[in-house]
């Protein structure tokens, strides 16, 4: 095993995958050689494989996936770089109503095996136009996958995954999980889609997390070990597919649960999870079901702002602490 970066994780992923096969390729605003990307994923990737391979684009986030889900049904396997979440806004069309739709309206006879990268997230003072986390609005398109990796092992083989996979892939990164550290084998390996994964054994309550809030919520977890409350934290890994048998099986043990994202709370990926639960293993709560999301407001500009907003460990812990 070695110690490497999210960041650097994904980078491995993108080597080595272009390694592989010839028909990957990376396209986005600014990824080449001028900057190398917005957070410094694709850095150094222009030296190696040319910008035939690594191709940077105009300032047109529907002409890149335009552009992409038109490689990919004539058999290339682009990774297309959105530079902030946000900006998918701009190619709803061409994410929604064309790559995620093509393979069925076609009768199966066109595949769309494309890879849209992007960052979502707050914490950094980029005020409510670059902050948002609409991990949500991708999940209610049929036809896209939807990946959301916290840890550098899981982005480096669920980014390997993706890439190998015929359908178009939404892989969610989080802006501050860039820099964080992980051990990861030195060999080539893959996550599979659809497999959570518990991140620590409890038996008092389930804390469901993605992305960073899986971190907030392990931070969390070992507070409330101190005050006699174990909670297991389970990270479903994506969220199309979502395991949601490892879900009912984690709730069903603990009879309790609290779901953490930092979408806004309403119509988010805590309400599916709770759904799922309410559905699946209602007759095994103990406790009412509980949520922590970002309230359903713009995230703010102002430092002290945006950090009232956003969920963390203190705010999972006093959710834990009102069903415990």
């Amino acid at each position: 095993m070695k110690e490497v970066t999210y960041r650097d994780a994904l980078r491995e992923a993108l080597v080595e995958e272009m390694q592989r096969d010839e028909s990957v390729f990376i396209l986005g605003e600014d990824v080449g050689r001028y900057w190398e990307g917005a957070f410094k994923v694709t850095k150094g990737l222009a030296e190696i494989f040319g910008e035939e391979r690594v191709r940077d684009t105009p300032i047109s986030e529907s002409a890149i996936i335009g552009a992409a889900v038109g490689a990919a049904i004539t058999g290339m396997r682009p990774i297309a770089e959105i530079m902030f979440g946000d900006l998918t806004t701009l190619a709803m069309d061409q994410i929604v109503n064309q790559a995620a739709k093509i393979h069925y309206m076609f009768g199966g006879q066109a595949s769309v095996p494309l890879v849209i990268r992007t960052p979502f997230g707050g914490g950094v003072n980029i005020a409510a136009h670059h902050s948002q986390s609409l991990e949500a609005w991708f999940m209610h398109a049929p036809g896209l996958l939807v990946v959301a990796p916290s840890t550098p092992y899981d982005a480096k083989g669920l980014l390997k995954t993706a890439i190998r996979d015929d359908n178009p892939v939404f892989f969610c990164e989080h802006k501050l999980l860039y820099p964080i550290k992980g051990a990861i084998p030195e060999e080539t390996y893959t996550v599979p889609l659809g497999s959570a994964r518990v991140v620590r054994e409890g038996a008092d309550i389930t804390i469901i997390a993605t992305m960073l809030m899986v971190h907030e919520a392990v931070n969390a977890a070992d507070a409330l070990e101190k005050e006699g409350v174990s909670a297991e934290v389970l990270d479903p890994r994506t969220l199309i597919p979502l395991d949601t048998d490892a879900i009912v099986t984690s709730v069903k043990k603990t009879g309790r649960a609290v779901v953490v994202c930092e979408g806004c709370k309403t119509a988010g990926v805590g309400a599916e999870i709770v759904a799922v639960i309410a559905e699946e293993a209602i007759d095994y709560l103990d406790a009412p079901l509980t949520r922590v999301a970002t309230p359903d407001t713009p995230i703010p500009f102002s430092p002290p702002l945006e950090k009232e907003v956003l969920p963390n460990r203190d705010t999972i812990i006093k959710a834990v602490r009102t069903i415990t």
